[in-house]
């Protein structure tokens, strides 16, 4: 059958005016059950449940771990989005001495008066530590071998991405009375604005929760009025859902009809990061919910080579805003500078490049189709280039 250019060109491109919230309720009528993952423990609220116990001396042997990883591959992708391993740090005293070194990190970061900002909270509600992967090894080295050397963080990441990984952490502490978030996806795609996913390809949105694993780590024990993370199981298969988060029927939905599961400290959570969800309100008197936030970033999301690009964007500036003048359409020097600049935001060091207006901080590439659009000199172009650079440096 021959295909028209319309269902090619709709097939090709996902845009929010074709998300129907009927499509999203399709793929929710799928179940979670547990004769199809024989590993697991349990289904909560269709969330999969892995007593950690008892993978242990299962994930010890090769085949074993094959065996488990494959399992939590297929309930990340086609299954329920999300599992949960109880009891992921069985040693309560290295969970307690990392709680400690993080809250030795919020102290001295309050009293520097360098509190961290946050993606959602107003600032100063709740504490966050940018960077904690970073910052925990510089402060307690031992600490940060006991915790990392911890399996079950191993086993997800490698069932979902395999060897070579990268892991970075953002340790999020919700003070009693802090808000919730409302209903998002996460890195990549999910940082970006409704229409700016609608600029990527259809495959590109299939792709993109290939790349990361979302995971936490609790840090104390988080009853459901604490406010841990609210779920929709399944919701990562719906298609559209990186341009239909943002829409008031789905946000309405998801509030209705989430999941919430408590977690006890030591518990760990992994889920893809298609799945819909947020951030609960924390709606107790006394319990500051601190979980560390794992971000786990596949080895392939790099380029072969490296480029210097601040040292590409300033040495052919000069011509572009000669060939600008020139006459050289605004298409064409959009083409130089995403052939030259930087146009992405991350990653960067979150405490000094904060974003403005959004979940992103200013890309390379938008400062300088700025700068070409009024004419900025070279030399100042230089100057924010140079501070941009130093922003996003670790320290």
């Amino acid at each position: 059958m021959t295909t028209t250019p319309s269902r090619t060109v709709s097939s090709n491109w996902i845009s929010p005016t074709d998300a129907r919230l009927d499509d999203l309720l399709d793929v929710l009528e799928q179940r979670t059950t547990l004769a199809d993952y024989p590993h697991a423990s349990t289904v909560e609220q269709q969330v999969l449940v892995y007593e950690s116990a008892s993978l242990r001396p299962v994930i010890a042997d090769p085949v074993g771990r094959r065996a488990v990883q494959a399992e939590l591959a297929r309930a990340l992708s086609t299954g329920p989005g999300i599992v949960v391993f109880t009891g992921a740090f069985e040693n309560r005293d290295v969970l307690d001495r990392t709680t400690a070194a993080f809250y030795r990190m919020i102290e001295e970061q309050r009293a520097s008066g360098t509190g961290a900002g946050d993606h959602f909270a107003k600032p100063g509600a709740n504490d966050r530590i940018w960077n904690a992967l970073e910052k925990l090894a510089v402060a307690d080295p031992e600490a940060f071998v006991d915790y990392y050397a911890n399996d079950l963080i191993a086993l997800a990441s490698q069932a979902w991405l395999g060897p070579g990984y990268q892991l970075t952490s953002q340790l999020n502490v919700v003070n009693p009375g802090g808000a919730g978030q409302t209903v998002h996806r996460d890195y990549h795609l999910g940082f970006q604005s409704a229409k700016r996913c609608a600029d990527y390809p259809a495959h590109v949105h299939a792709l993109t929760s290939a790349l990361t694993l979302q995971g936490a780590v609790a840090h104390v024990d988080m009853p459901v009025e604490s406010g841990p993370t609210l779920y929709l199981p399944h919701s990562q298969k719906y298609r559209h859902g990186y341009v239909a988060y943002q829409l008031p029927q789905f946000q309405e939905y998801f509030v209705a009809n989430h999941v919430q599961l408590p977690l006890a400290a030591g518990d760990a959570v992994f889920f893809n990061p298609a799945l819909l969800h947020a951030a609960g309100t924390n709606h107790t008197s006394d319990v500051k919910r601190m979980a560390n936030l794992l971000q786990v970033s596949s080895a392939f999301g790099r380029s072969m080579e490296t480029v210097d690009r601040a040292r590409t964007v300033l040495a052919i500036y000069p011509a572009l805003l000669t060939a600008l003048d020139g006459g050289l359409p605004a298409r064409g020097v959009d083409n130089v500078i995403a052939a030259s600049a930087e146009g992405y935001a991350f990653p960067t060091n979150l405490d000094a490049d904060q974003p403005i207006d959004g979940m992103s901080p200013v890309t390379q590439a938008e400062t300088v189709a700025s700068a070409a659009r009024s004419r900025m000199p070279v030399s100042e172009l230089r100057a924010r280039l140079t501070d941009s650079d130093e922003r996003r440096l670790s320290h």
